[in-house]
């Protein structure tokens, strides 16, 4: 059986899966840093489609040796 995803993350569930603090992403948001975010009846959520493909964007090959 599938497990459901939700679609969208709240900052505390970020936080938590990037391991940084919440007043983390509070700082990058207002510096325009990090994925795109909304806020909704005075939460902050961002879609877990923006979170992935930020972190697809930061992902790094390692170089041949």
């Amino acid at each position: 059986m599938t497990e459901h995803m939700p679609s969208h993350l709240t900052q505390h569930d970020l936080a938590f899966r990037w391991r940084v603090s919440r007043r983390t992403l509070e700082r990058w948001r207002a510096q325009g840093r990090g994925p795109d975010w909304l806020k909704i009846c005075g939460r902050v959520l961002y879609r877990r489609s923006d979170v992935e493909a930020f972190e697809e964007a930061g992902r790094r090959q390692r170089d041949p040796q």
